[in-house]
């Protein structure tokens, strides 16, 4: 299943809120305890991440030069 970042960022401002009914995307879902929902949100953050292992990002470094 594709998860979204709205997903995961509505679930994450709901745990931080204390909340457990999260409504994005116009759905509702009721979750049971914190801990549940925190299982959601680290569920999808593996799955994110796991999506998005095979890309690399730019590494970005200094560049030097000399002057003789």
């Amino acid at each position: 299943m594709a998860f979204t970042s709205t997903e995961l960022d509505a679930l994450k401002r709901a745990y931080a809120s204390g909340v457990l009914e999260v409504e994005y995307d116009g759905r509702k879902t009721r979750y049971d305890s914190g801990a549940a929902l925190l299982a959601r949100i680290r569920v999808i953050e593996a799955e994110i991440a796991a999506a998005t292992a095979g890309r690399s990002r730019p590494v970005a470094g200094y560049a030097s030069f000399r002057r003789d």
